[in-house]
């Protein structure tokens, strides 16, 4: 920590993060950042319209309840921004940290990615009138705090999860370059690494255990709403490669699933394709597979990406993915053009010819040593602090 911004004890910060009980990667984010601050001393304040059955709050970090009464969600985020407006209005905090659809605050973090980008590229994955998802509620809400968000005089930094999304605020907002910082997303690297060292005794384990071919090359993809996050394409690609040897672990939910393991046996590749649903630990998946596949229409960065990673997997991801930028030329390969089979094969192709070996593992996994959790949130307090 710089000598010259070290925070005194009795610091104030507010976070916003309307639903930080939900598993997803953004929420967590609400928890570490608050974390980070408080080691530094500073007086936590969580404001959520999540309620605990049990008191969460910790030494210097307190969890406060702003209770929504509206039933669509686009009202409920309406709603859970004025309330944060209001509290803000009445407890003052040299830092009032942003994550989620609030318009004030003095700091942000555009986990979300940009909206207004997503609904753009929206329109080469989705069979939909373009006009028509403009004008739902939902989508309108969403863009019009995005824009009072982004443009905000008061804001002092906004943080970017990659510089894909830094690049869209700049193209569909009026925000100073300056104004925006780039911190890609982390990953508990040193937490991982005893589930990282027992892969190579644990892969013949865990096939056994899901009926799996260890000699096969195995494709990973995790992911909820398998359509935005290009499993179709996926699945055509996999329908052209000339080596058959593989298998594919489908992880996450969908509400059409059944569409999708429809396509995959009209494919022919009912015996190659498995859809695991929502699973509560990846980690045996991540032992097992070679490579993890992320062909997403649109991902600020998909936190699977450095977990991937972090276990020795070779990565293939599409542009779309914020993410992609961590990625190098021995540790991953990016699709050059999502909408075209061809490519998408080609980049498939070559992830087969490097099956995953210890050696080879231990050299992807160091290679996002410097994106631990530790790291990344230091780097969110320091240029925090001297933003203030």
């Amino acid at each position: 920590m710089h000598p010259n911004i070290c925070p005194i004890p009795s610091l104030k910060v507010t976070i916003l993060s309307r639903r930080i009980k939900a598993r997803g990667g953004l929420e967590k984010w609400a928890f570490r950042i608050a974390e980070g601050f408080s080691q530094k001393g500073a007086r936590v304040t969580i404001l959520t319209s999540d309620t605990f059955e049990e008191n969460i709050s910790k030494p210097l970090i307190q969890t406060h309840t702003l209770p929504l009464t509206k039933w669509l969600n686009f009202r409920k985020m309406d709603q859970f921004n004025c309330l944060t407006q209001q509290w803000n209005q009445r407890h003052e905090a040299a830092i009032i940290f942003g994550m989620d659809r609030t318009c004030h605050q003095t700091h942000m973090r555009a986990g979300n990615g940009v909206h207004a980008a997503y609904l753009k590229q929206r329109k080469t994955f989705e069979n939909y009138p373009s006009y028509k998802t403009f004008l739902k509620p939902l989508n309108q809400t969403i863009l019009k705090l995005e824009k009072e968000a982004f443009e905000n005089p008061g804001l002092k930094v906004l943080f970017a999860n990659s510089y894909m999304v830094k690049n869209e605020i700049l193209e569909h907002y009026q925000v100073r370059p300056d104004k925006i910082e780039v911190i890609h997303n982390g990953a508990p690297w040193k937490d991982m690494e005893k589930d990282f060292i027992s892969w190579v005794e644990n892969k013949q384990k865990e096939c056994t255990k899901q009926h799996l071919d260890p000699t096969l090359y195995h494709f990973l993809f995790i992911g909820n709403g398998y359509e935005r996050k290009g499993l179709s394409s996926l699945l055509r690609a996999l329908a052209t490669l000339k080596n058959k040897e593989f298998h594919l672990s489908v992880l996450g939910k969908d509400r059409k699933i059944d569409r999708f393991i429809k396509l995959a046996k009209s494919l022919r590749l009912e015996k190659q394709v498995r859809f695991f649903g929502p699973v509560s630990d990846v980690c045996p998946f991540f032992q097992i597979a070679d490579c993890l596949v992320i062909p997403s229409y649109y991902d600020p960065f998909a936190n699977v990406t450095v977990e991937a990673l972090a276990m020795g997997l070779f990565v293939v991801s599409s542009k779309s993915n914020g993410g992609h930028e961590i990625l190098k030329e021995d540790t991953g390969t990016i699709i050059e053009n999502l909408a075209a089979i061809d490519s998408l094969r080609t980049s498939l192709e070559h992830a087969m010819l490097a099956p995953k070996t210890w050696m080879r593992s231990q050299a992807i996994r160091e290679s996002v040593k410097h994106l631990d959790f530790s790291n990344q949130i230091a780097s969110y307090i320091k240029r925090s602090l001297e933003r203030q």
